[in-house]
């Protein structure tokens, strides 16, 4: 390649960078005005494909605390909030395939096997929280400081209670009644009214091992259930 042509290219390359990055920063710390007001607005938006089945919801009210100690140890401060939360739990649909799905003509059963349920972020909302400061004096430092710290606690206190065994299972029986509603009502649409469906998990173990016959499309495999 010709020497000009490789400054040419390095140009464009730095150039691109240095417009990513500055979308970056705007993105990250730039604080738009209108005359001498900020303005309040959507700074970026994603939109992302989904096609999870939200299976249940855990709310309730979090407490989170914080210490802060400076000047040589002679301010000291500490900080409680209670706040609102919710935890969401989801189960992935897009993973599933008719290797999924077990037929049992003899009992008329139609088992699903699905991916775990998925615990989505903790949403704290810091808007209604109660917050209980003391200290002879707090800085500002220390306020942020106990401010952060106490809303990094208050999602990962949120998060574990979500995740402990007695939610999820929570989570999976709510979601073995949405999934066998769903299922349920093409099979009705389609004049198959007694089938009985089972949702199984992967914490359920293997209870089946008949499996589709998948020579055969899914509608002849429905026909033949009938």
């Amino acid at each position: 390649m010709p020497k000009p042509l490789v400054f040419i290219v390095i140009l464009a390359v730095l150039a691109f960078g240095g417009y990513v990055g500055y979308e970056k920063y705007v993105e990250r710390y730039t604080v738009e005005r209108d005359d001498t007001l900020v303005l309040s607005k959507v700074v970026t938006a994603t939109f992302a494909k989904g096609s999870s089945l939200k299976v249940g919801t855990l709310s309730g009210t979090v407490q989170a605390a914080a210490t802060d100690v400076r000047g040589f140890g002679l301010l000291n401060s500490d900080q409680v909030i209670k706040a609102p939360y919710s935890v969401d739990y989801f189960v992935d649909l897009s993973r599933l395939s008719l290797q999924n799905y077990i037929w049992n003509p003899k009992s008329r059963t139609l088992s699903i096997r699905v991916p775990e349920v998925t615990v989505a972020p903790a949403n704290v909302d810091e808007s209604k929280m109660m917050v209980r400061r003391r200290g002879l004096f707090i800085t500002s430092a220390a306020f942020d400081a106990m401010s952060r710290i106490s809303s990094t606690q208050a999602v990962k206190v949120a998060q574990a209670a979500a995740s402990n065994p007695e939610n999820l299972g929570k989570a999976r029986d709510n979601a073995r009644v949405a999934l066998a509603a769903l299922l349920r009502a093409p099979l009705n649409a389609a004049g198959i009214a007694d089938v009985n469906i089972v949702v199984h998990f992967p914490t359920d173990g293997d209870r089946s091992n008949q499996r589709w016959d998948e020579s055969r499309s899914l509608a002849r495999v429905l026909e033949d259930a009938r």
